[in-house]
């Protein structure tokens, strides 16, 4: 099976780069960052702190989490409920930076995202594909970009979507969104030592996807 992982800061680019890649090739999309929203939706819904791991933790066995592809998109559920718009908040986004970093969820969702690469040729993105989840995967990528872009492109989506928006705001969230990624005990954000780097400051999406796809036909030979 190919495996193609993908790791980057948010706001990179990785899904919607992910995506078009595993469309063109046919190959499965994973994003596994869906997985991390909804335990952060979840847990913002019981109403615990989702910086505090045991609070956060005690919830997992009563979570029924389901990743389902509906007409070839990835679609979340949460207790049969499909919350697919509900994670993309910016308060989700930040709950899943927090419950991202207790080793009890990334340890609950590890063998599901290891089984869809044994089962299928996947691209897969998130923070540690390269590194933890994959660590044998056929290409590791890592996306970057910018914070000033990656906020920029972030404020532009909320407005798309009628949400308000302050830049400022967005930039700061995206600083400290990297801050926690980078810092966190379990699987930091970092790049795989055999990683390609592909930074996308400046370049249009078809650009991003070109120097995404020479990076993986390199390495694919």
């Amino acid at each position: 099976m190919i495996s193609i992982a993908i790791d980057g800061p948010s706001g990179a680019g990785k899904s919607s780069l992910a995506r078009r890649l595993a469309a063109q090739r046919g190959w499965l999309y994973v994003d596994t960052g869906a997985m991390y929203r909804t335990i952060g939706l979840y847990a913002l819904q019981s109403g615990v702190d989702t910086r505090d791991e045991a609070a956060v933790a005690a919830l997992l066995p009563g979570l029924s989490l389901a990743l389902r592809y509906v007409d070839g998109e990835q679609r979340m559920f949460l207790n049969g409920e499909d919350v697919s718009g509900q994670i993309r908040t910016e308060r989700v986004s930040m709950a899943a930076s927090h419950v991202s970093a207790h080793p009890s969820v990334r340890a609950y969702l590890l063998e599901t995202q290891r089984a869809f690469a044994r089962e299928n040729n996947v691209v897969m993105d998130g923070r540690d594909i390269g590194t933890v989840v994959l660590p044998g995967a056929s290409v590791k990528i890592f996306l970057t970009a910018g914070a000033e872009e990656r906020a920029k492109r972030r404020y532009d989506e909320l407005c798309a979507r009628g949400e308000a928006a302050d830049y400022d705001t967005v930039l700061a969230d995206v600083r400290r969104r990297d801050d926690n990624d980078r810092n966190r005990a379990a699987a930091p954000l970092r790049a795989a030592g055999d990683a390609v780097t592909v930074d996308t400051t400046g370049l249009s999406f078809d650009e991003a996807f070109r120097a995404l796809c020479a990076a993986v036909d390199a390495r694919l030979g």
